[in-house]
């Protein structure tokens, strides 16, 4: 395993979050919104994203970090991660507003690169793949946001300047990720555990409700493709 330098990784959190403007860009776009909703491109990517985030968790986080604790303290972690992502979801439904998808796509992309920066002192070919799956999930969630917001009174160049401020947050949770996390071998394995639960009650809670549309057996291939990229891929870095 090797360690990446902390500019790298906060690079690698900004380009992740650079995918979310650029899904809102195209959702601002009437003919390109109307053609991905058409062909329901948004929701495929939705799945694609879903799926390679879970082989990744499935595959590498769990796996390395289940054998640096005992029982009670993997499932104490992973259910603590599920249990608090749970109720930060279930308070952005509550406030049924305008920004309710804008807030659970923070709430996905905070402590996804927060795991960038957990896991860079230990396995950079990894915070690679996973940068890549983020912003992979990022557009489609961007695209999502957009016509959300799109609902409220804010005009359309308002709303591409806030969505090009949301990047920043990548860094911002990575750096935290680098300097909090990363310092010894047994706490990264419970935070890693900890955003796994987290992150994987997130993929069935929003991702893949979110992506139904009218094709629903077609669409959810879109998650078994996204799942052998991240199988492809961590068969790569081994």
């Amino acid at each position: 395993m090797t360690s990446m330098s902390l500019e790298w990784v906060l690079g690698l959190a900004l380009m992740a979050g650079l995918s979310i403007p650029a899904g809102a860009l195209v959702s601002s776009n009437v003919l390109l919104n109307n053609i991905c909703r058409r062909m329901e491109l948004d929701s495929f990517v939705s799945y694609f994203g879903g799926g390679a985030l879970l082989a990744a968790i499935a595959l590498v986080l769990i796996p390395r970090s289940i054998g640096n604790g005992s029982v009670l303290s993997v499932v104490i972690s992973f259910g603590a991660g599920a249990l608090l992502f749970w109720q930060f979801s279930a308070w952005t439904k509550r406030t049924q507003n305008t920004a309710s998808q804008f807030m659970a796509m923070l709430l996905d992309f905070f402590p996804e690169a927060m795991l960038l920066g957990a896991l860079a002192k230990n396995d950079s070919n990894m915070v690679y793949l996973l940068a890549g799956l983020i912003a992979l999930q990022n557009m489609p969630e961007g695209f999502a946001a957009y016509n959300e917001l799109t609902k409220s009174k804010q005009t359309r160049s308002r709303l591409l300047i806030i969505f090009l401020t949301v990047p920043l947050v990548g860094p911002l949770a990575a750096w935290l990720g680098f300097e909090w996390f990363s310092s010894s071998e047994y706490n990264p394995a419970m935070i890693l555990l900890f955003f796994s639960g987290g992150i994987l009650y997130l993929i069935f809670e929003d991702i893949a409700p979110s992506a139904h549309r009218e094709h629903k057996s077609f669409l959810s291939l879109g998650a078994i493709c996204g799942f052998l990229l991240g199988l492809v891929g961590t068969m790569l870095i081994h």
